[in-house]
């Protein structure tokens, strides 16, 4: 659930965003349905696409439920090629279960907020995920 984004964003940035959201909610559905990981491959370069697929192969039979709130902070266009977008994103929610369905949730790593910065280039007709950095943990805040 995207609960906010920058006012006043110009058009390229608005692309970039858009691009951005439909590569994120196609991964959380990956994540959440431990299903259809070729469905990132479109969205992202073919190397951080490999990243996906090495975590997604870690990830075993099972399934996540809850729901993520995503506020956008700032959507950076760098270049005509290369932008930057900065969330806070909210994990709190997420419950992880294996494939018998016993909670197998790391509080560590999967409940909490993350600041993450996206950086994205632009390939072919379309803007692709580069790369993610977390910046923070437990310290941005998403508005209900």
């Amino acid at each position: 659930v995207v609960t906010s984004i920058p006012e006043d964003l110009d058009e390229q940035q608005t692309e970039i965003l858009k691009a951005f959201i439909n590569y994120d909610q196609v991964t959380w559905d990956i994540w959440f349905t431990r299903e259809g990981v070729e469905n990132a491959e479109p969205l992202t370069t073919p190397e951080f696409y490999q990243v996906i697929r090495d975590n997604y192969n870690t990830l075993g039979d099972g399934r996540t439920d809850g729901t993520v709130r995503l506020a956008v902070k700032e959507v950076f266009a760098m270049s005509p090629t290369q932008s930057q977008v900065l969330v806070c994103v909210d994990q709190s929610d997420l419950v992880s279960y294996d494939a018998d369905g016993n909670d197998v949730s790391n509080p560590d790593t999967l409940q909490g907020r993350y600041e993450v910065l996206a950086t994205m280039v632009y390939e072919g007709n379309g803007w692709l995920e580069y790369t993610e950095s977390t910046l923070s943990s437990n310290e941005c805040v998403v508005e209900p």
